[in-house]
């Protein structure tokens, strides 16, 4: 009779057990759920909202526009196609290089100062 006392006590420790590990379960995926969220807030959502600014940056580009690349140079558009533009560096009109948009860091519109 004593060991029939000690299986039920083992039987509601297990059960006890079993549910103290589903709580536990669900502790870890709120954690995940919430780290997942602030991912998002710190990291995600500001990078889309740079490349939507740099988007609209870029399609209002216009010839005679001041412009930086993202390696530091500093001159002036002279065309503009889809995806390319001519890009005037220093005043040597000589030195025209063609470029994508996407090298285009800043830009300075032409009557602003």
């Amino acid at each position: 009779m004593l060991n029939l006392m000690g299986e039920g006590a083992a039987a509601t420790n297990a059960a006890g057990a079993a549910g103290a590990a589903g709580g536990g379960m669900m502790l870890m995926i709120l954690y995940i759920v919430v780290i997942g969220a602030a991912m998002y807030f710190f990291a995600i959502r500001p990078q889309k909202k740079e490349q939507k600014r740099m988007q609209a940056l870029l399609a209002s580009m216009e010839v005679g526009d001041t412009v930086v690349t993202t390696s530091g140079f500093y001159g002036v558009v002279i065309d503009i196609t889809d995806e390319d533009c001519i890009v005037e560096f220093g005043s040597n009109k000589n030195c025209r290089i063609p470029m994508r948009k996407t090298a285009i860091a800043e830009v300075e519109k032409a009557g602003q100062e």
